[in-house]
């Protein structure tokens, strides 16, 4: 985690007592976590990748 990312913070909160309108946008928040996780794995595998290239050449 860098400076700039503010870290994950996940509040238990009945999803019986939320709106409709409260639910979609919490699908929102979490559809757009989600897509950041799959960014930062493909950024990891691909480091990873090109590490396991220059260190472990045939």
């Amino acid at each position: 985690m860098t400076f700039d990312e503010e870290p994950i913070r996940v509040v238990k909160r009945s999803l019986d007592d939320m709106s409709i309108q409260d639910l979609k946008e919490r699908i929102e928040t979490l559809k757009s976590e989600i897509a950041a996780c799959e960014q930062t794995i493909v950024k990891k595998e691909a480091t990873r990748k090109a590490a396991e290239a220059a260190f472990f050449k045939s």
